[in-house]
């Protein structure tokens, strides 16, 4: 028999060593694509960002029907509803507060509406001189939003003046307050007013306000596989599958919400059906399609009043997956990776198959607050969103073009199969990620 150089039968053992080891990987991971089936993630997207469903606004008739298909995707799959619950739908109230009437005289001059702007949790609004109101000075240096966002998490009654060269962002809080705010409960009542002036002194003030409270209902969408053993501990996964309904203008009037969030809600419900193909899940798991994340949040707000948080073990939210993120395809990262080992647990898994999990690349952005994962993170939850989005690139976002043609399916697919491999020690609870510190998540704001 020939007799190969050392050199080259180290290679040639290295090689096949290489080989066997590229083999295993794909084998795992093609046994959890197997699960997964692409024509049913693409049959579940088509129909959610379908132009039949308007944008699915909340309070529509279209959120109502996408709700519709969710519990029947839902009881197809084999779910059942969350334990003391009788239906997959969780309906709820908010309170709706849109101003009416605004009026302020400021050292007695009246203030031009336009250069007025309202926030409030308060019916009528009476202030004047020596009224339990507190007043403030924004100078043309300062800190606008991070004063404003300071008083909301203080609450109370607040005159605020604000000079003008903050223009432009009190056009935008002017905006965002016109549309009316929303709240799950009034248990607290306050109000800011804002008036864009340069003026500095406040010798004498009178402000009327009258706003129309009302209550409003809501739906989320939530389906449970119990756990053989380990039955009270929860992994919950999540998405939003509201969006913003449709414009008064253009040709193309809907917002279709294809990549947010229909894709996030695609994969919850995909992430079901493989989970509940597999019949081994140690702990129970929660697929959550929450409402009205758009306008506020809400969904995720009254789920987390409908549990104990303390045995939800883990959230992955799934916030807008359809596209490829800066890392290549098939890629994603997860916000507020550092304020857990969530994000070790999954790479841990992950990391036999080639895959991993990436750090936010956009911290200066605050998306850990921007999705639905906020909410339980602030009860100690370690719940964090997973998403592909470049969202400084991304010509879609909250746009009318953010539609079925606009994702790239494929890169779509491979991230739920990440997930799938990546959340296999949480679902057979082996793995146990630590809690969120509840002492360094900013809470919500009290009055917006």
């Amino acid at each position: 028999m020939k007799k190969y150089p050392s050199t080259l039968k180290s290679k040639t053992k290295l090689y096949k060593a290489l080989s066997l080891g590229m083999a295993l990987v794909l084998s795992a991971t093609s046994a959890h694509a197997a699960n997964i089936s692409k024509e049913q993630i693409i049959a579940d997207i088509s129909y959610l960002a379908s132009d039949q469903l308007k944008g699915r606004a909340s309070f529509s008739p279209e959120i109502d029907q996408a709700a519709d298909y969710i519990s029947k995707r839902f009881k197809e799959i084999g779910l059942t509803p969350l334990k003391g619950q009788s239906s997959f739908k969780q309906h709820f109230t908010i309170t709706n507060i849109a101003p009416v009437s605004l009026s302020v005289t400021l050292n007695d001059k009246n203030i031009d509406p336009e250069n007025l702007a309202m926030a409030s949790t308060m019916e009528k609004i009476s202030w004047h001189k020596g009224a339990p109101v507190d007043t403030h000075v924004i100078g043309a240096q300062d800190d606008m939003r991070g004063k404003i966002r300071a008083l909301n998490q203080q609450g109370g009654q607040h005159l605020v003046l604000l000079n003008s060269a903050h223009q432009d962002m009190f056009k935008r809080y002017q905006h965002y307050f016109q549309q009316g705010l929303n709240k799950l409960n009034l248990e607290h009542q306050g109000a800011i007013v804002m008036v864009l002036t340069d003026m500095d002194t406040i010798d004498s003030f009178k402000v009327e306000a009258i706003s129309q409270i009302e209550q409003r209902g809501l739906t989320n969408v939530v389906g449970t596989l119990p756990g053989k053993d380990k039955t009270d501990e929860m992994v919950l996964f999540s998405s939003h599958y509201d969006h913003l309904g449709t414009s008064k203008y253009g040709e193309d009037t809907i917002y279709n919400g294809a990549d947010d969030d229909a894709s996030g809600t695609a994969a919850v419900i995909n992430l079901a059906q493989y989970y509940a193909s597999k019949g081994q899940n140690s702990r129970t798991l929660v697929f959550s399609a929450f409402t009205a994340e758009e306008i506020g949040g809400f969904g995720s707000r009254y789920f987390s009043k409908q549990l104990d948080p303390e045995q939800v073990v883990a959230m992955i939210n799934i916030e807008m997956i359809g596209k490829p993120s800066k890392f290549g395809q098939g890629t994603l990262w997860m916000t507020g990776k550092e304020r857990s080992d969530l994000g070790d647990i999954l790479n841990k898994n992950l990391k036999v198959h080639g895959k991993q999990i990436y750090t936010d690349p956009y911290p200066e952005q605050g998306l850990f607050y921007r999705s639905d994962n906020a909410t339980l993170a602030r009860l100690g939850v370690p719940a964090h969103s997973f998403s592909s989005t470049q969202l400084d690139k991304d010509q879609h976002y909250h746009q009318v073009s953010d539609d079925l043609d606009s994702l790239n399916l494929d890169s779509m697919h491979q991230v739920i199969e990440t997930l799938s491999i990546g959340t296999s020690s949480l679902v057979d609870g082996s793995m146990t990620p630590s809690r969120i510190d509840i002492n360094k998540v900013e809470g919500h704001g009290k009055i917006y």
